[in-house]
């Protein structure tokens, strides 16, 4: 029990980042809209995730390199490397500047559901003082700079985060064998784009860059692989249970006006109680504060990786990185400010970059002057050129979906 304890760590770290307040708020609206139809979808969002993130702990073990440090290496045309650390930089610093608001404001709703108007008056101008303070947090845990510590912090706040929601799910006594019709595969057109941003919200780019570099720091040679492997598996299906849990915890809501999961602890209070509304409302902050300190992580490994810095996590320049991308967040959560333009081009960045890091991900896996007998199996290599052509769709979807904003 004690090494498997020991064993336990950057897959947890993913499963943190993945779970945030934008996957909690499409699994709330998945749950109030469709019921239990979904949850066939995240199934397979699960699957695909696992395999693209086992890819991405098996190259960080064996290469001993994040995956912007790998493409750097691996790319030998100057102006296609340049494009790519330029796409990368944009999609993962800039779009996780963008996003860290909404991790901040996430925990917020969460706390502000059980403790009332988080706004004080200063100088005329409304201050969220709750930003502030997870904004706080977040900085001691990640100004620490011990992997180990910030390891502990990380599978603490999962395990918290895991039973508020599962206890939620439990709470509202869903019909067991409505739930498991919910995984017989149903599509419709009305049903596609929620579809597919169930997909987008579990496999995400920068979860691909801070698997490969976490399992890195944890991890040094060839025989930990079956230990990262089997951690990764644990820790994604515990984040699809947690997903699973909100949609069911979702679904036993019959209202149409919850949009996110700080409306969805309101609507169970009346249902099931008090209980239900504070434990969800903490799941809420626990998933908030978790991609709060995820987010700037993985840009300051991705900056790390393109620019070939060799220093550790308490170097001066991988701390500007995170502490620059969680100001941003904890000045536009404080303010209320939205930066249309920069989460307009995080978007259209990450729907490029998806794909992208998808294949490239693919190629590398197959290159044995990088990874010898570790390359990808057949039955691998086949499972990732479908999920490819889902990253692809993603990528394209994520596009459309800008340029309908702008017409």
């Amino acid at each position: 029990m004690k090494n498997w304890f020991k064993n336990i760590g950057p897959g947890t770290l993913v499963t943190a980042a993945f779970i945030g307040p934008g996957t909690v708020t499409l699994c709330t609206k998945a749950g109030v809209g469709f019921g239990y139809d979904l949850l066939w979808a995240l199934a397979l969002s699960i699957i695909a995730c696992m395999v693209l993130q086992e890819m991405s702990a098996r190259l960080g073990i064996i290469s001993q390199k994040g995956l912007s440090a790998v493409i750097r290496s691996q790319i030998e045309q100057p102006f296609l490397r340049a494009a790519m650390i330029f796409i990368i930089i944009s999609a993962i610093f800039i779009g996780n500047a963008a996003y860290e608001a909404g991790n901040i404001s996430g925990g917020v709703l969460g706390l502000s559901s059980v403790i009332g108007n988080p706004f004080i008056e200063l100088n005329g101008m409304q201050i969220n003082y709750l930003s502030i303070i997870i904004g706080v947090i977040a900085f001691v845990i990640l100004y620490i700079g011990k992997y180990k510590v910030l390891e502990r912090i990380l599978i603490a706040l999962v395990i918290f985060m895991s039973l508020a929601f599962l206890i939620t799910a439990i709470i509202t006594r869903p019909n067991i064998i409505e739930v498991l019709a919910g995984f017989i595969p149903n599509l419709n057109s009305e049903k596609t784009w929620t579809v597919i941003g169930l997909i987008g919200t579990t496999v995400v780019p920068y979860n691909l860059f801070l698997h490969a570099s976490l399992v890195s720091e944890k991890w040094k040679s060839a025989g930990d692989l079956h230990a990262a492997r089997r951690d990764t598996q644990i820790a994604i299906l515990l984040g699809g249970f947690i997903s699973m849990a909100i949609i069911i915890s979702a679904a036993s809501v019959q209202a149409t006006e919850v949009s996110n999961a700080a409306d969805l602890a309101l609507s169970l209070e009346p249902l099931f109680g008090s209980a239900a509304k504070h434990v969800l409302a903490l799941g809420l902050f626990a998933a908030g504060i978790t991609s709060a300190i995820t987010a700037p992580l993985a840009a300051a490994y991705v900056v790390k990786g393109c620019f070939g810095w060799t220093d550790g996590m308490k170097s001066s320049k991988f701390r500007m990185v995170w502490m620059l991308v969680l100001l941003l967040g904890v000045i536009f959560s404080t303010i209320g400010y939205k930066s249309i333009e920069i989460i307009t081009f995080a978007q259209i960045a990450n729907g490029l970059l998806l794909p992208i890091v998808a294949i490239f991900l693919l190629w590398a896996m197959n290159q044995k002057s990088l990874l010898q007998q570790y390359v990808n199996t057949t039955s691998q290599n086949i499972l990732g050129l479908v999920i490819v052509l889902i990253a692809f769709g993603l990528g394209l979807k994520s596009i459309y979906k800008v340029i309908l904003n702008f017409l």
